[in-house]
């Protein structure tokens, strides 16, 4: 199965911010996680980039043939967790006011918010924000970054599952990895922590 994601990014006060959203808790799957917008291949989509534009505009009203949205180009596909082939496409919003007329889809989307992506290299940078508090709902543990121990994944490589402290719903997992691999490249900067563990590629 193959599916696309958009991250959108742009740019407030000097520095880039990406667009994200938290699943309705009505899903079958991922419900209440953090999520970019997007979603599977479906058959009439032209290619993984139409896809993404598609899914945005189902899930939180991003307008079709926006002349604000430009696609830039792909990331190589993540994994899921339910084995989907996700490819990342990235693009810059060149109009932040199109942020304002973003409407959730009620049956997908709980919530549409945005997070600064720099934080992801180095979540000290995250205390200025106004995040959600330790010990809330949205985040129930004591530290401000909280990266579980390496577990087995795919092919019997391990995995190291990161979590980051947002205004919303944490930015965990499929989504954190896709970030990280984005602030890594935008910013031509290593992770301020260990990224993987001894053998996850």
């Amino acid at each position: 199965k193959l599916a696309g994601v958009l991250v959108l990014l742009f740019e407030r006060d000097g520095q880039l911010h990406v667009l994200l959203t938290t699943r309705s808790k009505l899903l079958r799957t991922h419900s209440g996680q953090t999520a970019l917008p997007g979603g599977r291949v479906d058959p009439t989509d032209v290619n993984i980039v139409e896809t993404a534009l598609r899914e945005a505009h189902e899930e939180v009203k991003l307008p079709l043939s926006s002349p604000h949205v430009h696609p830039i180009c792909l990331l190589d596909p993540f994994v899921s967790a339910h084995h989907l082939i996700v490819t990342p496409v990235i693009a810059l919003l060149s109009d932040v006011s199109l942020l304002d007329t973003l409407e959730a889809n009620a049956d997908e989307v709980a919530h549409i918010f945005t997070h600064p992506l720099h934080p992801i290299l180095d979540p000290s940078e995250a205390q200025s924000l106004s995040l959600v508090p330790k010990g809330s709902e949205d985040w129930p543990w004591t530290e401000d970054y909280h990266a579980l121990s390496a577990f087995p994944g795919l092919q019997g490589l391990f995995y190291r599952y990161h979590r980051f402290r947002s205004s919303a719903s944490p930015v965990a997992g499929l989504t954190a990895d896709v970030l990280i691999k984005v602030a890594s490249i935008a910013y031509a900067e290593a992770p301020h922590y260990e990224r993987n563990p001894p053998g996850q590629p």
